[in-house]
């Protein structure tokens, strides 16, 4: 952990402004059930392709209301190329239906309640309340967690523990653009089973390029 600013320095410089996932770019004109549909959307799919099912999408609805008039058959056509269509479509009809019946339509605006609503995950909350509504939190997955602990930031098992121990090792001026940078990085760089570390900006300063070289 003692090389956490000096990377997050490089890696704020190398993905500045310019260059932002799909969920990051939403913030410029915040809609939360958007933000949430998209996140919901984004599992195991690449981040191109759920900004275009997303926009197809909601070209066609803008509340839980009018996602729960159209027909599965619809829904799953719409959402097809993003995998998993069948799940994620009952998921975005089950989330859709709680948000009418146990929050007046809205997204609620705290973790506990988000998550309450079954198929909402951690990493979802925290991407909701952190692009959304602005909150200060750190939305981990798997490649946050998979990152954090091949630089050394970390040691953890799973996304849950990463970001307890984020929390406490990350100063927050990172926080609000972590998520977006390092799946930019990871998706660039420090690819899971073949990281580029030759080619990498920050492998002076990497536990795991240290590692490798024996430094």
């Amino acid at each position: 952990m003692k090389n956490i600013s000096q990377i997050m320095n490089l890696l704020e410089k190398k993905y500045s402004g310019k260059k932002r996932t799909t969920l990051n770019r939403m913030r410029t004109k915040p809609d939360s059930f958007k933000i949430l549909i998209s996140c919901l959307l984004s599992l195991q799919a690449k981040d191109e392709i759920t900004e275009k099912i997303t926009e197809r999408l909601f070209e066609k609805i803008k509340t839980p209301i009018d996602l729960l008039k159209i027909s599965d058959k619809e829904l799953e056509k719409i959402i097809f190329s993003s995998g998993h269509y069948k799940k994620k479509t009952q998921t975005l009809k089950s989330v859709s239906n709680e948000l009418i019946e146990r929050f007046d339509g809205k997204v609620p605006r705290t973790k506990k309640e988000l998550l309450s609503i079954k198929g909402i995950g951690p990493k979802t909350a925290n991407i909701v309340l952190a692009f959304a509504f602005g909150v200060s939190v750190l939305p981990i997955d798997t490649n946050c967690h998979r990152v954090s602990n091949r630089l050394g930031f970390v040691k953890t098992k799973n996304p849950e523990e990463t970001e307890k121990e984020l929390e406490k090792a990350l100063p927050k001026k990172y926080w609000k653009e972590f998520n977006g940078i390092m799946m930019l990085f990871g998706k660039e760089f420090c690819l899971p089973r073949t990281p580029k570390c030759d080619e990498c900006f920050v492998n002076d300063y990497c536990d795991f390029n240290s590692k490798l070289t024996g430094q």
